[in-house]
């Protein structure tokens, strides 16, 4: 009689375990109480910290999302390059960073509906002639953040010397004391430190925008009902208005 309860037991452990790994591989976010969210805040106005909080478009529209889902919100920060790796390790669940959607990353997460339009645009010193736009930086030093698509473009100019920096703002403080020609970088981000960060006193933006892309949600590649979820709150907040104010809040515009 001891075997046969030993037996049951062994049974309903092995029952109940395995039920509980195979809800975890299914990606099954029903009984998500915290959204534990990744990001890189240095990258205004998406993501920066201000007053020991992190704010930025990217940073309300990730906290209405999770209004929106019912659940929690858990925001830490990390190195861009990091992001993708502590995804994928199970140590965040999602990832909002002005991240742009490529098949590159595409192979290793999956991504949310696109929740914004951008584009890439060259960044001199205020008293730079000689470059123009991107077509002029052939042999020059060109700064970029490590990971981004600004990275991937400068490297594709010939006989570029192309400087990796861990934060924008590394990026602009090099080109300010002269050791880089240019920055490639997201079109809105220097836009925005060009207004709000001072640097309109040394640096403008030249050329044309380069490559319109757009920007998503990353979340681990097997989690497909968490990316649904995410994907149905930012059609929900686009519908009920939300979207549209923290756009017109951080970007002084209608979406549209």
């Amino acid at each position: 009689m001891k075997n046969l309860f030993l037996s049951i037991a062994v049974v309903l452990t092995l029952f109940v375990f395995t039920g509980c790994s195979k809800k975890a591989e299914t990606g099954n976010s029903s009984d998500l109480k915290v959204l534990r969210v990744g990001t890189e805040a240095t990258f205004a106005p998406f993501e920066f910290e201000e007053k020991g909080d992190y704010v930025g478009y990217d940073m309300d529209l990730i906290r209405a999302i999770a209004k929106q889902m019912n659940v929690e919100v858990h925001i830490t920060n990390l190195g861009f390059d990091g992001l993708i790796p502590a995804l994928n390790a199970g140590n965040i669940d999602v990832v909002i960073a002005g991240m742009t959607i490529t098949p590159e990353r595409q192979e290793h997460v999956t991504f949310s509906l696109p929740y914004y339009q951008s584009g890439l645009k060259v960044t001199v010193r205020k008293e730079e002639t000689a470059i123009k736009g991107i077509e002029d930086l052939v042999g020059k030093k060109i700064g970029v953040q490590i990971g981004t698509t600004g990275a991937i473009m400068a490297e594709k100019v010939k006989d570029a010397e192309v400087k990796n920096f861990n934060a924008n703002t590394d990026a602009v403080l090099e080109l300010k004391n002269g050791g880089i020609d240019a920055i490639v970088q997201d079109l809105p981000v220097m836009s925005y430190f060009l207004k709000n960060g001072g640097g309109d006193a040394y640096a403008k933006l030249v050329g044309e925008t380069l490559s319109a892309e757009e920007y998503g949600i990353a979340i681990k590649k097997d989690n497909t009902k968490l990316a649904q979820d995410i994907s149905k709150a930012l059609t929900a907040l686009k519908a009920n208005g939300k979207y549209e104010e923290i756009y017109e809040k951080w970007f002084g515009q209608s979406v549209n």
